[in-house]
């Protein structure tokens, strides 16, 4: 499987570079790259980048990537632009890719194992997670308007795993119209392709705001405690 690493954003809600931002000694994207390079399941992988950070996160990739080509290339504007950069990249030998957000390094190799399962089965999967809060509707001087069933409601992460075939071609077909998508989903979902669940149960939430450094940090100690599992220093 060719992993995609999508590292090209500005951090404009975190008021810094949170890619290069330090977490537990190392930064928040070693530590993706990590996280996918230590699953058996993924051959190589793929960095996609700004222009100004290509040399950078090259030699990152090099101590991260667990022995496995890491290639780093430059993204675009938006980030299915950076994604169709990722998959200029992706060889005919490859059966599967997985696009993940360089923001989540809590990602387990167990769920991007249980998520490629997934797509074997279904052509398409994701990890994701069932929203546990009530929900509610705003108006528009931002008072609450009502509520919104949660029942069958599930928050989407990443990695999301595919048919090397399927996402070229929901790919492909986007750039074509020059339509926008949020996650890669969104994309295969235009084709009529149904998109298999994996339940992460594991923390894999996206560095967003400073205060998600702290939180990973401690779930990386916790990990760290326990036997048998990829810590985040390897």
């Amino acid at each position: 499987m060719h992993a995609i690493i999508v590292a090209a954003g500005a951090s404009r809600r975190m008021g810094f570079d949170k890619l290069l931002a330090p977490l537990a000694g190392r930064s928040v994207l070693w530590h993706s790259i990590f996280a996918m390079a230590s699953c058996p399941e993924v051959d190589r992988l793929t960095v996609v980048t700004r222009a100004d950070l290509v040399e950078e996160v090259g030699l990152l990739a090099r101590t991260a990537g667990y022995g496995k080509p890491v290639h780093v290339v430059e993204g675009g504007a938006e980030r299915h632009l950076s994604v169709w950069a990722g998959l200029a990249l992706v060889d005919p030998g490859d059966a599967y890719v997985a696009v993940h957000d360089a923001a989540r390094p809590l990602v387990t190799p167990e769920a991007v194992a249980g998520c490629l399962e997934l797509a074997r089965q279904h052509g398409a999967a994701s990890c994701a997670a069932p929203v546990p809060d009530t929900l509610k509707r705003l108006d528009d001087a931002g008072l609450v308007a009502g509520s919104v069933d949660r029942q069958g409601l599930w928050a989407m992460q990443t990695p999301q795993v595919f048919s090397r075939e399927l996402i070229c071609e929901a790919y492909a077909r986007l750039i074509g119209a020059g339509e926008l998508v949020t996650d890669e989903v969104s994309a295969v979902e235009r084709l009529g392709t149904s998109v298999a669940i994996y339940h992460n149960q594991e923390w894999n939430f996206k560095i967003t705001f400073p205060r998600d450094i702290g939180l990973a940090e401690h779930v990386l100690a916790a990990r760290e405690s326990l036997p048998g599992t990829v810590g985040g220093m390897g």
